[in-house]
Order: structure tokens, then sequence, then C-alpha cells
């Protein structure tokens, strides 16, 4: 072969592995812009996309409120309630038993009646709408309004860890309650109640809950009469009320 030939064939090779070292860098190159642009689309989203509706409530008439306790202080029988706002038995629970037990028990200055955060159900997944509701809700029982900031949690859950309790539906749902934004904000961005959201979950813990509701009278867990693989019914939770009214003379 003769040296021109060889001469070209050596530039041919050298100018084909340019190009190919030209498209493996632009390859990259739209790798990076396209992961940037995905980051950028993840972070930004959430921050603009629609909340949705919210549903909006008429708060019941809670007495003698204190945070996140109702009733009589002095009272001497208690009734401590550990739940996760995305657990639909606790929604139901909220709906359907806890106004009975209220009207009942705690309106009437026999029980003592105190919420406790069990916060879990987005450890098994890759939000945190557990831990950012009972947050939320921390922040309005600041402001002394945590049953109906409840109440609105509850009537805008339509499933675990499906963007239900978003944190701009978190604000929003204060907004409708008219908390004072200013400092919920604050508070909400300051995750303030955290250590204490922590010590109910390890209270809760200790005492042997293991699944919301979890109901306890005068720490003693309530189960269902029908078996342990049921939230306790009313009735259930009035017969250990009433026994434990009994024990005291009640």
């Amino acid at each position: 072969m003769s040296p021109e030939k060889k001469l070209s064939k050596r530039q041919a090779m050298r100018e084909k592995r340019q190009r190919q070292a030209r498209i493996q860098r632009l390859a990259i190159i739209g790798a990076i812009v396209l992961g940037a642009l995905l980051l950028a689309f993840v972070l930004i989203y959430p921050n603009v996309k629609p909340i949705g509706e919210v549903v909006t409530v008429t708060p019941r008439a809670y007495l003698q409120v204190d945070g996140t306790t109702l009733g009589n202080p002095d009272a001497k029988v208690s009734v401590d309630v550990w739940e996760d706002f995305q657990c639909p038995a606790c929604r139901n629970y909220s709906d359907n038993t806890e106004p009975l037990i209220i009207q009942n028990y705690v309106d009437t200055g026999k029980v003592r009646y105190t919420f406790h955060q069990y916060p879990f159900i987005d450890d098994f997944a890759a939000t945190n709408e557990s831990d950012q509701s009972a947050n939320a809700s921390m922040c309005a029982a600041e402001q002394n309004r945590f049953w109906e900031y409840k109440e609105i949690l509850f009537a805008n859950w339509n499933g675990e860890n499906l963007g239900s309790f978003a944190d701009r539906r978190l604000i929003a749902f204060a907004e409708a309650i008219n908390l004072d934004m200013d400092a919920f904000r604050t508070c909400f961005r300051e995750n303030r109640y955290k250590e204490r959201i922590d010590q109910d979950f390890d209270a809760g813990k200790n005492l042997g809950t293991s699944s919301t509701p979890s109901i306890f009278v005068n720490e003693q867990l309530v189960l269902n009469s029908q078996g342990e693989n049921y939230i306790p019914a009313y009735e259930d939770i009035a017969a250990a009320i009433e026994a434990a009214l009994a024990e005291t003379g009640q």
C-alpha cells in the first residue's frame, strides 16, 4: 500500500473516532440536560400544580379545649387515642365513634379525652404525608384550633400517599379555617413540633400501639369484643369507660 493510501486510511480512522467522540459527548450532554430538566420538574411541579378542591367543614362545638385535649382536666378517667391522619379506620372512628364519646362522656365532665400522633403510613412510601399532616395539625393546635383542623384533614382525605396531604393543601386547609397564616406557615416550615410528635409516637408504642386507631382508657388498651383484628366499637369503649368510672366511684 502506498504511503498516500496509508495516510488517507489513518486520516479516515481518525475522523471516524472524532465523530464517535463528538456523538458520545453530545449524548452525555443531552443526558445531563434531560436529568436537570426532570429534577427541576420534580422540585418545581409540586409548588405550581393545582391543589385541587378543598372540602370545607362546619366544625363541631367543643367544650374545654386545651390543644389536643378535650374535657375536664380533673376527670379521673382518661381516654387517649393514637391516630395517623392517613388511616381510613381513623377517619371512620373520628366521624362515627368519637362524637358519641365526646357527647356522652367528655362534655358531661366524666372523661378527659386526648389525641396523640402516630404517623406511620408514609414510612412505607416515598411521601411524607403522615408526618406533614401531623406537623400541620400541631401548628393548628398552637392556635388552639387542633380539632377543627383534624376535621378538615379527614374531610379532604381520599387515599394513602396520593397527595391529599401535600404541603400546599395542608396550608390551604389552614386558610380555610381562618388560622393566623403567618404564624401557621412559620410553625409548619420549622416543623416546630417534631419532638412532640416523636414523643407521642414513642409513648403509644410503649403502651402497645401497633395500629391505628388505638384507644386506651386509663392506659388500658380497648379491644373489640368481636376480636383483636377489629377496631373497638363505641360499645366496647363505653363499657371500658363505665368500668373505669365505677372503679373511681363516679
